[in-house]
This record gives C-alpha cells, structure tokens and sequence, in this order.
C-alpha cells in the first residue's frame, strides 16, 4: 500500500507536457501495480487460508467436498482423509478434495 501511495504522491506532483503520466513505463508500473492488489494479492490469501483449513484437518471433523459431498472425517492418512458419508459408508479421498468445513454445532 505504501507503494501505491509513493506512486499516486510522483504523478499527482508531475505537471506540464514532460510529465511521468505520459512515460509508457510508468504507466505499465501503475498497471501491474493495480494488478498485484486486485487479483494477485486476494488470491495468495485465499490460498493460505484453504491451507491452513486442510492442515487443521481432524477426526470428527464435518467437511463438504469439491464435489458436494457431505460427510465426516473418520481418519486420516497422510494426505488421504477417509470420509464416512453414510451407515457403513466409507470413502477415501484426497485432502485437497475437501472444499470447506462446516461450523460445528458448539461454535453456534
């Protein structure tokens, strides 16, 4: 954020014909600055946050799959979880299949 500040503060002062606002390099800067903020910077948290949700994994844990799949964790195993979705259902899939983990009722 202090870069785009530091940025906005050199093109706001720039004035008359030779101005930086009409130098192509920095106006390519300012764009892939806008870049960075709006679409690479949310997504590198967004990535994070779904790391830190598979990480934090349990047993007992009610989790939803990419695919809609509701079940609960009965175990893991390595980067395996085995999800029971039903009476005498058990299905193994891969941690990174596992989109969400539902709030627990305690949290509530």
């Amino acid at each position: 954020m202090q870069f785009l500040t530091i940025m906005a503060a050199i093109l706001f002062q720039a004035s008359g014909p030779a101005s930086l606002l009409g130098n192509p390099l920095v106006m390519m800067v300012v764009v892939m600055a806008i870049f960075y903020v709006m679409l690479i910077l949310p997504q590198q948290r967004q990535r994070k946050k779904m790391q830190a949700m598979i990480a934090a994994l349990k047993s007992g844990d009610k989790v939803v799959t990419n695919s809609g799949i509701y079940g609960t964790i009965n175990g893991i195993d390595g980067e395996t979880v085995i999800l029971k979705i039903a009476d005498q259902v058990k299905i193994r899939i891969a941690r990174s299949a596992i989109a969400q983990v539902e709030a627990s009722e305690d949290a509530k």
